[in-house]
């Protein structure tokens, strides 16, 4: 080995004298430097100078283990890291990289069978926040958070509760909602200065029901996703604060109306611009729906209504107008209605409250969910049960002296003295109540169908089950039985029951829409349809009643309007046949009344259903259904 010689410096060698240091610089021994700088005796020199020597065994054991130990712990946390969460922190960082924006389709607009927008879109701007780029920092985050507020010209956009709401899942938060256009402007032409946040043009759902409220039941409305079912609805690319459809059609066909979002994604840098784009699908909108109503035909039912109740105590009343020979729907009306447009933005609890407070109930679907005694416009039904059943034939006739006693109770015609001798025909035109209990009760000399047959029938025209008309919720009605009498009041089933039945009272209870489908029956040649909402539905129809009965029961609708309870329909341009009704349902309180019928008679075009609330003292239903008739006649299209 050889060293450069180095001049002698006694701070370095303080030991050593001249002669000494030469010798050693000259060694050829590789460790003579080391062992006489040690001062070690030459004796040292045969187990020889090494590092390992100047430790124990046992404290170089340690020392390995212990760094044996310390790596592998090192080993361990970065496969927890990378295995346990690696997901976890990878999604951290593509969420920094890459971002994820929805682009939205446009919802379908919904119109009547003309072509008449019931239903489109206006533009509104939403501002949204990245969660991954707003600072986690709440200092920094506040600040950010008053700026964006003063740009909007607002006191405070409450975005902290935005923030906090949101799952954390959810990348893409809600800022603020209709953000103005100048600030959605600044904030779009300024991308650069606002790289956490970002604008989006979405839209806001529009209403013709500002003008035809009572549309309002039957398109429904978009509003937010209530939280318990978001997480059902996030599978389906639904974002937390995205609109659905809450009611009537809006909610029956919201995956038609909706259409399927499209996805683009991109890669950013450091400061939020794009930088390339990795993916992009592009949207699909919604479909567009066409309905069999007719919006003309409803604005002039609400005035025919309003006019008609105007200066009366009652204010509530349901109206239903099909096509028989399809099962359209041309107007579906509950009275009084609202304005949809009121719930698209979010209603305030102040508007809503007056809603659920208003006596005459404005948010209730009375057309579809109001459930009645039918009255006597189920007489028709009930007879041609009795035709079917062969308990009477159209010459069969009773006589009515005012009605029928049972032991000490007095069951009443409607006429004190009576209705005189009286066949099927004459019982449907001049609603006597007589014939009707001797059908469906019977007496000691004559057997009537009973209830079980009675109910039988009434479930044949589709009473006590959904119609299965296109909107998410309808009622069902109810058929009492004697179970369930025994059951529920704790007595059971009397004759007298029946007779109540047999005449449309006491516990039988029916929607106007159901009313309207089991007319349409005798105007569709004896076949029940499914009512439908939407246009050109596929026709769902079964014949329930054979020809000869048909012919008869019908004979006795066209009597109620040329002899019978429905006169004033006389004056009509066209021939009509149908039923009047008087429901009691509360003591104290003023019956229902109704008027079923369809025109014209001999091939009909429209039938039409109307109840009146506790309108009996003012007889309201006749009226207000020949207006109805009288104009659908005059102003008709197709």
């Amino acid at each position: 080995m050889i060293f450069k010689r180095r001049t002698h410096d006694s701070r370095v060698f303080p030991l050593l004298d001249d002669n000494a240091i030469g010798s050693v610089l000259h060694t050829d021994d590789d460790g003579t430097i080391d062992d006489t700088l040690s001062g070690r005796s030459s004796a040292d020199l045969s187990t020889g100078s090494f590092v390992g020597n100047m430790t124990t065994r046992r404290a170089g054991i340690l020392g390995v283990g212990l760094l044996a130990c310390a790596f592998g712990i090192f080993l361990f946390r970065i496969g927890f890291w990378q295995i346990a969460h690696g997901t976890e922190y990878r999604q951290i960082a593509d969420n920094n990289r890459i971002r994820t924006k929805v682009v939205l389709p446009n919802r379908g607009v919904i119109t009547d069978r003309n072509g008449v927008l019931l239903a489109w879109n206006e533009p509104r701007f939403h501002l949204l926040a990245v969660r991954s780029a707003i600072a986690a920092e709440l200092p920094t985050r506040t600040e950010r958070f008053a700026e964006l507020a003063q740009i909007l010209e607002i006191a405070d956009g409450d975005f902290e509760t935005a923030y906090q709401e949101s799952a954390e899942v959810d990348q893409t938060i809600l800022l603020y909602d209709n953000v103005p256009y100048d600030a959605a402007l600044r904030f779009l032409t300024h991308a650069e200065d606002y790289p956490d946040v970002t604008v989006e043009l979405a839209a806001q759902r529009s209403y013709v029901t500002s003008d035809i409220p009572t549309l309002s039941h039957v398109l429904g409305y978009t509003g937010a996703i209530a939280l318990e079912a978001y997480e059902t609805l996030r599978s389906s690319g639904y974002r937390r604060f995205d609109t659905i459809g809450a009611q009537g059609i809006e909610k029956q066909y919201e995956q038609d109306l909706r259409g399927t979002p499209g996805v683009e994604r991109t890669e950013v840098n450091a400061n939020g611009k794009d930088i390339r784009s990795l993916e992009k699908n592009d949207a699909v909108d919604g479909k567009d729906i066409r309905l069999s109503i007719d919006a003309r035909l409803t604005a002039a039912i609400e005035y025919i209504v309003q006019n008609h109740l105007k200066d009366a105590e009652v204010k509530r009343a349901a109206v239903v107008v099909s096509n028989p020979q399809n099962g359209e729907i041309l107007s579906l009306v509950s009275y009084p209605s609202y304005d949809a447009n009121i719930f698209t933005g979010g209603v305030s609890q102040e508007n809503y409250q007056a809603l659920l407070d208003d006596p005459n109930a404005p948010l209730f679907p009375r057309a579809t969910q109001g459930e009645y005694p039918s009255g006597s416009t189920i007489k028709p039904m009930y007879a041609s049960a009795a035709l079917i059943e062969h308990i009477i034939t159209p010459s069969t006739s009773f006589l009515s002296t005012g009605g029928i006693w049972l032991g000490n109770r007095l069951f009443p015609d409607w006429r004190s003295a009576g209705h005189g001798q009286t066949n099927v025909t004459k019982a449907i035109a001049d609603s006597v109540n007589t014939f009707f209990y001797m059908i469906g009760g019977g007496n000691e000399s004559f057997e009537g169908l009973g209830l079980e047959r009675l109910m039988q029938y009434a479930g044949m025209y589709g009473f006590g089950s959904p119609t299965g008309i296109d909107i998410p919720v309808e009622a069902d009605g109810f058929l009492p039985s004697k179970a369930w009498k025994e059951q529920a009041k704790g007595e059971p089933w009397y004759l007298g029951d029946t007779y109540n039945v047999s005449i449309g009272q006491g516990d039988f209870l029916v929607t106007p829409l159901q009313m309207n489908r089991a007319t349409a029956v005798f105007a569709s040649g004896g076949n029940l349809l499914t009512p439908h909402l939407v246009k050109d539905t596929p026709i769902e129809s079964i014949k329930i009643v054979p020809d000869d009965v048909l012919e008869v029961v019908r004979d006795g609708m066209r009597q109620t309007i040329t002899n019978g309870s429905a006169t004033l329909l006389q004056t009509l341009s066209v021939t009509s046949a149908g039923k009047t009704g008087t429901a009691q349902w509360a003591t104290g309180r003023a019956p229902h009344t109704w008027f079923t019928g369809f025109a014209p008679f001999e091939d009909a075009q429209i039938c039409v259903t109307v109840i009146v609330e506790e309108g009996a003292n003012s007889y309201f239903t006749t009226p207000i259904a020949r207006d109805i008739f009288d104009w659908y006649f005059t102003n008709r299209t197709r």
